[in-house]
């Protein structure tokens, strides 16, 4: 007999917030559009919400897109932890190749569609492609590595 959960998008703003570690205004994604994986897609239109608290005098700079990405991550994350049940916390290592398009993200009136990618890894560490796009615009782009189970990855190189 086949046990395992299979979520099914689209997840909203409630099931993302309840699954990462973000909470409130912080919370940047409204909803999962479609995930596999390997990918998920996702909305947000917290980028035209003046009380965005990664604004900075009252200005949501294009770098802010690497959050939003982040967060795509950690919902891929939490959606492959919920079909396996074995939920993972993960920490942004580094980001990379960081692409910038664009100098805002507060000036597009239209949703952002945030789309991450892993394009390696293993069971510690995984490595994401990510973009921020506003229609067929592209905003931001980049890789970041994630480090999954980082508290145990700490004591295990304190063993050694």
């Amino acid at each position: 007999m086949n046990t395992e959960r299979r979520l099914v998008a689209p997840l909203d703003r409630a099931w993302i917030a309840a699954h990462i570690p973000h909470s409130g205004a912080m919370c940047l994604l409204d909803e999962v559009v479609r995930w596999d994986d390997e990918t998920i897609e996702c909305i947000a239109t917290s980028h035209r919400e003046p009380h965005n608290p990664l604004r900075k005098d009252g200005r949501l700079g294009a770098v802010c897109g690497i959050e939003y990405a982040a967060q795509a991550m950690a919902v891929h994350g939490a959606a492959l932890g919920a079909q396996s049940n074995r939920p993972r916390a993960g920490f942004l290592a580094s980001v990379r190749s960081v692409k910038m398009s664009v100098a805002r993200l507060d000036t597009f009136a239209t949703p952002l569609d945030v789309t991450a990618a892993r394009i390696g890894g293993d069971a510690d560490n995984v490595l994401y492609r990510f973009t921020v796009r506003c229609g067929a615009q592209l905003l931001l782009e980049g890789r970041a590595a994630v480090i999954l189970d980082a508290r145990t990855a700490i004591v295990r190189s304190h063993d050694v």
